[in-house]
C-alpha cells in the first residue's frame, strides 16, 4: 500500500516539475533553408571569433549611412534569406569594388516586406545581411570592414502593396559607413 502511495507522490512530482520546466512556445528566428551553406549560428559564431558583433538595431539608434555607388543590392524570395545565384553573382562584383576600394566600411541594411510580424522582420532582415556578410568573407573581404544591421519593414522601397512592391522590399543594400 505504502509504495502505491509513494509511487502516486512521485508520479505528481514528476508531473509538477515537467510543467515548471517543460516546453515553452516561443517566436523562432526564420526556418534555415535547406540550400544555406553556412547557418545564422555558424555566422554568429564567425562574428564572434573575428570581433564582431552583429545585433539587429532599430532604426532611430543608426546614424544615416550613405548608398555606395560601386555596390548593387540585393534581392531576396519571400521568407527566405538564402543567397540566389543572382545574388552571389551581384556579390561578386561588391567585392570586387570592395577589393579595389580597401578603406571604404560598409554597413549591410537587412530589410523585409510588411508582412509578418516587427520582431519576426528583424530576425529575417538580421539573417539577410549576415548571409551577404558571410558570402563577402567567403570572397576575402575582411570581416572588420562590414557591419549589419536589421531594418525590417521599417524601410520599404515602395510603399504599395502586392507582389512586385513586396518583392523590391525584400533586400539587402550596401551604405558606407561614415
Amino acid at each position: 500500500m505504502k509504495a502505491i502511495q509513494l509511487l502516486k507522490i512521485s508520479l505528481a512530482i514528476l508531473v509538477l516539475v515537467s510543467g515548471l520546466f517543460g516546453c515553452a512556445t516561443t517566436q523562432t528566428a526564420p526556418p534555415v533553408d535547406d540550400q544555406a551553406k553556412i547557418s545564422s549560428a555558424d555566422m554568429a559564431q564567425e562574428s564572434e571569433v573575428m570581433g564582431v558583433q552583429d545585433q539587429p538595431l532599430q532604426s532611430e539608434n543608426v546614424p544615416s549611412h550613405e548608398m555606395i555607388a560601386g555596390m548593387e543590392r540585393i534581392h531576396f524570395n519571400f521568407d527566405q534569406f538564402t543567397l540566389s545565384a543572382e545574388a552571389r553573382q551581384t556579390l561578386g562584383q561588391n567585392a570586387k569594388y570592395l577589393n579595389a576600394n580597401g578603406t571604404v566600411q560598409v554597413v549591410i541594411e537587412g530589410h523585409c516586406d510588411d508582412r509578418g510580424s516587427d520582431e519576426y522582420n528583424l530576425a529575417l532582415g538580421e539573417s539577410r545581411a549576415l548571409a551577404a556578410k558571410s558570402y563577402l568573407v567567403s570572397l576575402g573581404i575582411s570581416a572588420k570592414r562590414l557591419s549589419v544591421i536589421s531594418y525590417g519593414e521599417e524601410k520599404p522601397l515602395d510603399n504599395s502593396t502586392g507582389e512586385a512592391a513586396w518583392a523590391q522590399n525584400r533586400r539587402a543594400e550596401f551604405k558606407a559607413v561614415r
